[in-house]
C-alpha cells in the first residue's frame, strides 16, 4: 500500500504544473484570448535562430500560471477540509504553503522548462512541432520541480516516480490531444 500512497502523492503534488502545461493548448482557440498570442521572445533570435519560437506565448504563460494557482488553491482547500485530500498530500504540508507563491511557481516552472527545452530545440534545428524525445515530455516536470524546491522537497524515490508517471501522463494526454485534433502529432 505504501507504493500506492507514493504514487498518489506525486500525482497530486504535480497536478497544478501538469494542468499549466496543458492549458496553453486548450485556451489557444478561445476568442477573447487570441490577442495575447504574442511570442514571449518577441521574435528575437540567438545565433540566427528563434529563441523560443511562436508557440511560446504570453497567453500560454499567463493562463498556465493562473490555472496552476487555481488548482493549487483547490488542492490546499481539499487537504485542509477533507480526509482524502490530506491522505493524498502525504508528507507535504499544504496548509502552510503560500498559495499565491507556490501555485504560480509550479505553473511558471513547468512552462519555463518547456520554453528552455524549446530554446535548445531551436539551436539544434529541430522543427517547431516536432517531438524531441524524451526532452519534450519531461521539460515541464524538471522546470516545475526546480521552481518549487525552496518550498517543497520530496525524497529521491518520489522524484523518480514523479518523472516516470508524469512522462507517461504527458504521452497519453498528447495522444488524446492528437486524436481530438488539438495537436498535429501524437507525441
Amino acid at each position: 500500500m505504501a507504493i500506492l500512497a507514493d504514487i498518489g502523492l506525486v500525482l497530486w503534488f504535480f497536478l497544478p504544473a501538469g494542468v499549466a502545461n496543458m492549458v496553453p493548448v486548450l485556451v489557444a482557440p478561445v476568442p477573447g484570448l487570441r490577442q495575447w498570442n504574442a511570442p514571449i521572445d518577441g521574435g528575437r533570435e540567438y545565433r540566427g535562430r528563434r529563441i523560443f519560437g511562436d508557440h511560446k506565448t504570453w497567453r500560454g504563460l499567463v493562463t498556465g500560471m493562473v490555472a496552476s494557482t487555481l488548482v493549487f488553491w483547490l488542492q490546499q482547500w481539499l487537504v485542509v477540509h477533507t480526509g482524502w485530500g490530506a491522505a493524498l498530500a502525504g508528507q507535504i504540508d499544504y496548509a502552510h504553503l503560500p498559495v499565491l507563491i507556490v501555485g504560480p511557481l509550479l505553473g511558471f516552472g513547468a512552462l519555463a522548462g518547456d520554453a528552455i527545452e524549446s530554446f535548445f530545440k531551436r539551436q539544434r534545428q529541430v522543427a517547431p512541432g516536432r517531438s524531441w524525445f524524451p526532452f519534450d515530455q519531461i521539460d515541464y516536470v524538471v522546470g516545475g520541480v526546480l521552481a518549487v524546491l525552496p518550498f517543497v522537497r520530496l525524497t529521491v524515490w518520489h522524484y523518480v516516480l514523479l518523472l516516470a508517471f508524469w512522462l507517461g501522463i504527458h504521452m497519453v494526454v498528447s495522444f488524446i490531444g492528437f486524436k481530438m485534433h488539438l495537436k498535429e502529432r501524437p507525441i
